[in-house]
């Protein structure tokens, strides 16, 4: 395999990761608050969809659009049940939380869909491929990277050019001032997990297209590798998520294949360690001052 499309199966698992990335360094960002519970709306996303067009005839786009809003309504019902009753609770109550959150979205699909991995359908994204010269692209490739851009970009537009989107960084900046100034904190909040979790559900049906698998457990190492891009790239900031999902994707590639496949998660850590050495707050992250 050349040094070509090495890079672009990199750009490729780096963009799902950014995508991943983008849920958890929004929470982060507004809620201060670490949901755990990310990737496996991930996995809840993709068993929709699978379901969707395996057994109840919708057609791919719809059985998307489909797995987005349940997943969102799951994200805000997250929220809303789990999450809210903590607002005022220690960091530790709030992380325990969310991993039980985890395992109890990892238990009922396994009492829905059971253990068995599913083969997931590869009519979701198109299978041909472009041609440039010797080098051959997948058109799923092509697609995922551009998804991944338009997030990106739509993202950084909406934070910072609609009103709503103004709220969410007043929120983010300081909770009470925003609460004085008229912004309902709560709405806020539960708008931010509402779209990370359709953005897990695109997420799902992008990353099960790459490596046709789906299992109860699907979401959980993507998840880890996601909110480890968020940290690299400097968890709160959009760029900063998709810079981190990029490079752990390219690294996870280059590091399968000229170093070893056993190794391959552990060079992905390794790099989130030289990274916080050098730049403890991530590449594109801002140092945190508390007031004392």
């Amino acid at each position: 395999m050349s040094f070509l499309e090495l890079l672009i199966n990199g750009l490729r698992l780096g963009s799902i990761y950014a995508i991943i990335a983008l849920g958890y360094t929004m929470v982060y960002g507004i809620a201060k608050m670490l949901n755990f519970a990310h990737g496996d709306i991930i996995m809840v996303g993709a068993y929709i969809a699978f379901c969707g067009i395996q057994n109840w005839g919708i057609p791919p786009v719809p059985s998307i659009m489909l797995a987005m809003l349940v997943c969102t309504v799951l994200g805000v019902a997250i929220e809303g049940l789990a999450y809210r009753p903590l607002r005022q609770a220690t960091s530790l109550a709030v992380l325990i939380t969310a991993i039980g959150m985890s395992y109890l979205l990892q238990n009922t699909a396994l009492m829905i869909w059971g253990a068995n991995t599913k083969s997931f359908p590869t009519t979701f994204i198109n299978n041909s491929s472009i041609s440039v010269g010797e080098l051959t692209i997948p058109s799923a490739t092509l697609i995922t990277i551009a998804v991944n851009i338009v997030i990106m970009v739509s993202l950084t537009l909406f934070t910072s050019k609609t009103k709503t989107g103004k709220a969410m960084r007043c929120v983010s900046e300081d909770r009470g001032a925003a609460e004085l100034m008229g912004i309902n904190v709560n709405r806020t909040i539960s708008l931010t997990f509402a779209i990370g979790s359709a953005l897990a559900a695109i997420a799902g049906v992008l990353m099960c297209s790459t490596i046709p698998s789906l299992a109860p457990t699907t979401g959980s190492m993507p998840g880890i590798k996601a909110f480890t891009a968020a940290v690299v790239g400097g968890i709160g900031s959009i760029p900063g998520a998709m810079l981190g999902g990029i490079l752990l994707g390219v690294v996870e590639i280059f590091g399968n294949y000229y170093i070893s496949t056993d190794l391959g998660d552990a060079i992905v850590f390794a790099v989130l360690i030289i990274v916080l050495l050098v730049k403890p707050a991530g590449l594109l992250g801002k140092p945190m001052r508390e007031k004392v």
